[in-house]
């Protein structure tokens, strides 16, 4: 009997190569698997089964991991208004977190002897998968073929036309990853330092270029409803915010990191729905959380993102961040209000009970209505004390 592999799947031409390459080169029984975190549909669900049968898997599963992603991972990125360096929504970082746990269950049910998966040897997703798996099922081997033989696109290409299959090979000159927290676009513009990726390469094209007003509501932190919709789960949310916002080009942009192995890395993106709730769930936090409570959450925040870009979900001290950064969003509750334009966005304000921006205190350099002008000129002598001291002190002009 031949030793069963447990492939991560997505259907592109890495995992498609793979999937031939373990048939019919290496001899292992391959059980194909995808795990969708947003990215896919019902018709993306019966097209990736035709493509994995017509490669000669032994198996082929599907897995809806949508809500346990945002529940374990997306939620706390909302919380965190995590942006990696300003610009990037960790929208795959995040995604093979869950996907390389939930591969790992299924390696360890069906008893294979190795697990396999379509990252190269200079990206971040090598990490991720292994890492998970070495923690997860360290007796299970691990098998990287486009790693391990350095692969280019146009060696997996021929390998896959050598064994009599087609795809649509011109598309796959770039590589695309959806997921429910954005979508990654990978082709030769991003080997660059310069060049842009050009609009074809983006799934979603621009298609509506009058203004539309959006409004979405948070409850805790978490989004509640879009347009006065109440949806179930806020995935549907975040799924239906994607649908509005990306006829816009909305969330479009590259960015530049520094990667795992340590070297620099480019990879263009797109993330309509991701884009707009940061930063309008930020907007609602700025109006609702004290002082202190921004300035601390801010800096673990960046650690989470950071811990979570580097492969280091598993470490507890992400649980700990965690537990903070829920408790932090008990008054973080009301609406925020958006215009949508092409390729980009304003936030136009806020509405909330928690609002602490109130008018009983007074108007922001108008008007106060909690303290005397003697009161401050208190408060300032007291506040510059220490200032005072270390000036005369040093002498410093």
């Amino acid at each position: 009997m031949s030793k069963k592999v447990v492939l991560a799947f997505s259907g592109g031409l890495d995992t498609s190569y793979c999937a031939k390459y373990l048939s019919e080169t290496l001899g292992y029984e391959v059980h194909a698997v995808t795990i969708n975190t947003g990215g896919f549909d019902k018709e993306d669900e019966v097209s990736l089964k035709a493509k994995a049968e017509k490669l000669g898997v032994a198996s082929y599963r599907f897995v809806d991991a949508s809500e346990k992603y945002y529940n374990d991972c997306v939620k706390y990125l909302i919380f965190g208004n995590v942006l990696k360096n300003n610009t990037y929504p960790l929208s795959v970082s995040a995604e093979r977190t869950i996907q390389a746990q939930t591969i790992a269950e299924v390696a360890l049910e069906i008893g294979a002897a190795a697990i396999a998966h379509g990252s190269t040897g200079a990206g971040n997703d090598q990490v991720r998968f292994d890492l998970m798996f070495q923690v997860m099922c360290p007796k299970i081997e691990i098998i990287t073929p486009i790693r391990d033989l350095s692969l280019s696109r146009e060696d997996e290409i021929q390998f896959l036309k050598n064994h009599n299959y087609e795809m649509d090979f011109d598309k796959a000159k770039y590589s695309i990853n959806k997921g429910l927290w954005g979508t990654s676009v990978g082709g030769k513009e991003t080997l660059t330092s310069q060049n842009y990726l050009p609009e074809e390469a983006f799934p979603s094209q621009v298609e509506k270029t009058e203004p539309t007003n959006l409004e979405i509501e948070f409850k805790n932190g978490e989004l509640f409803s879009v347009n006065d919709e109440v949806f179930s789960h806020p995935v549907l949310a975040i799924q239906k915010i994607e649908q509005l916002a990306s006829p816009y080009g909305i969330g479009r942009d590259i960015h530049v990191g520094d990667t795992i192995v340590g070297i620099k890395g480019r990879v263009g993106f797109e993330a309509a729905a991701a884009s707009i709730i940061i930063k309008a769930h930020h907007l609602l936090e700025k109006h609702t959380l004290s002082k202190y409570q921004q300035t601390i959450k801010s800096q673990l925040s960046d650690w989470y993102g950071n811990w979570l870009h580097e492969a280091l979900f598993l470490d507890p001290v992400m649980r700990n961040i965690e537990s903070f950064l829920q408790d932090s969003q008990k008054t973080v509750n009301g609406k925020v209000f958006i215009t949508l334009h092409p390729y980009r966005f304003i936030l136009n304000g806020i509405e909330s009970d928690n609002d602490l921006m109130s008018s009983k205190f007074g108007s922001y350099g108008e008007e106060n209505l909690a303290w005397s002008g003697e009161d401050v000129k208190g408060f300032t002598k007291i506040l510059s004390n220490s200032l005072n001291i270390y000036h005369q002190v040093n002498k410093l002009n």
